[in-house]
């Protein structure tokens, strides 16, 4: 009897050592298992958001495509309203009411109108900025010669005005005066407010924000890259460089 009392006792115990020993593995493997789920489920993930960003840039590409085309018809020396090839564009025409340098509205109705290679120019620049999450916003496009005159009138400094004998590429419809916001319309900071006669609106001043700073040379380098340049003064100004070609007009855009 006590023979088979203690194979019995044997039984038990090598039972209990073997079920601790499965309930270890078992303790064991779950967080393993747990954290190849999580990862699979971070790699899913991040494969649908690489696909989103992809429809996103086709998208774009596309839609750049179809507004181009339109364009394409159209003789190069024709001016073009900007907002007829893209609702993507913020405008904020400063000279269209009395919040400008000159306190009194210039222009009868807000309208960017411009030169058509200008156009297809920033078609392609907003939509380079708009994969980056923001998009353009204008203050000023053409400026018929009779509004440059007055505006020489009021502030006669070459620093900031062009003298109506040479004109301004404003007159020629190939200069623009703009700004960035996000996709959603909200205002980015750039040092200065548009039109500030100051030395902090100068392409050289540095003395400002890191993010100021980044603002500025994110709208400098696309824009550059895009067929546009810089004057010292204003960092909000860009001259598309082949737009000396074009005549200076004076023509007025009907209002509805």
């Amino acid at each position: 009897m006590k023979k088979y009392q203690c194979f019995y006792c044997v039984w038990l115990m090598m039972l209990f050592f073997y079920s601790c020993k499965d309930t270890a593995v078992i303790q064991r493997s779950e967080p393993a298992d747990q954290k190849v789920v999580e990862e699979r489920l971070q790699i899913e993930e991040n494969l649908l958001k690489e696909k989103e960003i992809a429809q996103k840039k086709k998208d774009l590409e596309e839609r750049y495509r179809i507004k181009i085309a339109g364009l394409d018809t159209i003789s190069d020396s024709d001016f073009v309203n900007i907002e007829e090839y893209s609702g993507d564009f913020m405008l904020d025409m400063k000279y269209a009411t009395p919040d400008n340098f000159l306190k009194e509205a210039v222009y009868d109705c807000a309208k960017c109108y411009i030169r058509v290679p200008v156009a297809k120019a920033l078609l392609k620049a907003n939509d380079t900025l708009m994969k980056l999450g923001y998009r353009l916003r204008f203050f000023d496009c053409y400026r018929p010669y009779s509004v440059q005159k007055k505006m020489w009138k009021i502030f006669p400094n070459p620093g900031y005005v062009a003298d109506p004998k040479g004109g301004s590429i404003h007159n020629k419809g190939a200069a623009v005066d703009i700004s960035l916001v996000t996709l959603d319309g909200s205002s980015i900071d750039m040092g200065t407010e548009f039109d500030f006669f100051g030395k902090e609106a100068h392409h050289s001043y540095t003395k400002l924000s890191a993010e100021v700073l980044a603002h500025r040379k994110l709208l400098k380098t696309i824009m550059e890259n895009h067929g546009f340049k810089t004057i010292r003064t204003e960092w909000w100004h860009y001259n598309f460089t082949a737009g000396r070609k074009f005549r200076i007009s004076d023509f007025r855009w009907e209002c509805e």
